[in-house]
């Protein structure tokens, strides 16, 4: 495996473990000439899950735009990578268990959604404010009342 920092192709495995429930190998490998740490995924190949946008068009999924996604609704909150990387496994394992070739961009984000529901209600908060396309303040207010209530209803359940 070449080093994605010196190009140098002497790597070692210093760990590896079952990742995406069993579907992957997540090797931690070190650069034998630099030191520097990296990680890889070895799984196998499959048929590429196809979007298909709001517009109808159709592109291959891109799990890199999925996590930059994320990442913006995140931005100055207090979620490691290593939480995000674990929420775009598990909604690209969703994905593939549904044994479907395609996906609607819209499935996708309410994935995104419920998880970042769970995580961080500010990001939830973001990420619905764009996914969902709010036109003005009412609608981001509507959404902000619902999250209240959705507390509400869980603190009395305690």
């Amino acid at each position: 495996m070449q080093c994605p920092y010196c190009k140098n192709n002497d790597t070692k495995v210093v760990d590896s473990r079952a990742s995406q429930e069993g579907l992957a190998i997540r090797r931690r490998r070190e650069c034998l000439q630099c030191k520097r740490r990296f990680t890889t995924y070895e799984k196998v190949e499959e048929m590429p899950l196809m979007v298909i946008k709001k517009d109808g068009r159709r592109q291959p999924f891109d799990r890199k735009k999925l996590l930059a996604g994320i990442m913006k609704a995140v931005e100055k909150r207090p979620i490691s990578l290593e939480k995000l990387e674990e929420m775009v496994e598990k909604i690209e394992v969703a994905l593939q268990q549904k044994l479907e070739n395609e996906v609607s961009s819209s499935e996708i984000g309410e994935l995104v959604i419920k998880h970042l529901h769970s995580v961080d209600q500010i990001a939830y908060v973001r990420f619905a404010s764009v996914y969902r396309e709010f036109k003005d303040v009412n609608q981001f207010m509507n959404e902000l009342r619902e999250l209240l209530n959705k507390n509400k209803s869980a603190e009395r359940e305690l």
